[in-house]
């Protein structure tokens, strides 16, 4: 079913990029519950299964149908390009519990048998131990699961931002949301989503938040309902890639002429990444792959360009061309 999301001229003033850990947090719970998801994961989900198991995620699971409605107040738009996870957990623990209780509601009824259940019943008759629990089950999996890497994930989320910003520059809203997502569709002021649920909405000035995300593949997901700024979450460029290990791609003949370390990061640069990423991936001291960065950048084989207060770091043509073996 096509969700339809209206634009009037001051929406076009009012979009913006967004980067959330509280989301991707969420997601996380989403995709352990999915194996439709499971993919491009699979080798991060082998390293923590074991943390993934020591979790108690019946609770949220009730909260995420595979079609209907998920809560807004447990997950809502962040208010910043780039908010921390406390910061937003902070925002989840001050929700109005009449407000979260209604909401709640809507979503267990979407779920077959989870009004029910004694943990749903237990939080109908109490949103403000609701709030607690939901709240506290986030922070577990961000801590246990997330945070870890969340180095590499940010990187490869802004990565998709500063790309999709140049390309809004370049070709305007109606030319950038078909590009974003092949789902997405654009005609006469309204941006059309094929999704998992229905959804309508004349944004009224409110704008537009684009959310790349690693965890919410293959699923657009369009909504969030007033008071709440509309919000489109996609998948972010580059997921393919994003668990692989760049030293295991170098090829031999690269690591002869670069070097092992330069090669292994040149390899792993198939989306940008910030120096403290790309030490993440590859298992490297940071001052290493700043030394190995300034050498590819200087010989021609990276260009370099400011994320806010980070440094993005991607191949140019010449680079790509030494790490396929061939001419791009």
């Amino acid at each position: 079913m096509p969700s339809y999301l209206h634009f009037g001229e001051d929406d076009f003033l009012r979009c913006r990029f967004a980067v959330s850990p509280l989301w991707e947090t969420q997601e996380v719970a989403r995709t352990l519950k999915r194996p439709d998801r499971h993919g491009y994961h699979a080798p991060w989900l082998r390293r923590i299964r074991t943390a993934a198991e020591s979790l108690d995620l019946t609770g949220l699971w009730l909260l995420m149908p595979r079609r209907g409605h998920s809560p807004d107040w447990l997950c809502p738009p962040p208010v910043g390009p780039a908010a921390g996870f406390e910061e937003e957990l902070a925002a989840v623990r001050a929700a109005d519990p009449e407000a979260a209780l209604a909401d709640t509601a809507r979503s267990l009824a979407d779920t077959p048998g989870a009004l029910d259940s004694p943990r749903a019943r237990a939080w109908l008759a109490d949103p403000d131990r609701m709030i607690r629990e939901l709240s506290g089950v986030l922070e577990e999996i961000w801590h246990t699961l997330l945070a870890p890497d969340w180095p590499r994930l940010r990187a490869l989320l802004e990565a998709d931002v500063a790309f999709h910003s140049r390309r809004l520059a370049e070709v305007g809203l109606g030319g950038l949301m078909p590009e974003i997502n092949r789902r997405c569709g654009w005609r006469a002021g309204t941006l059309t989503v094929a999704s998992n649920g229905e959804h309508e909405r004349h944004l009224g000035g409110a704008g537009l938040v684009l959310m790349p995300s690693v965890f919410s593949w293959p699923d657009v997901v369009s909504g969030f309902d007033p008071p709440w700024q509309p919000t489109l979450v996609y998948p972010a460029r580059g997921i393919g890639g994003l668990w692989n290990d760049g030293a295991a791609r170098s090829p031999e003949a690269l690591v002869r002429l670069l070097g092992r370390g330069r090669a292994a990061v040149l390899g792993a640069l198939g989306d940008p990444a910030t120096t403290s990423a790309l030490a993440h991936r590859l298992g490297l001291a940071p001052s290493s792959v700043s030394a190995h960065l300034t050498v590819l950048r200087d010989s021609g084989l990276l260009v370099s360009r400011r994320y806010g207060h980070q440094v993005l770091y991607e191949r140019t043509p010449l680079g790509m061309a030494l790490v396929s073996g061939g001419p791009q």
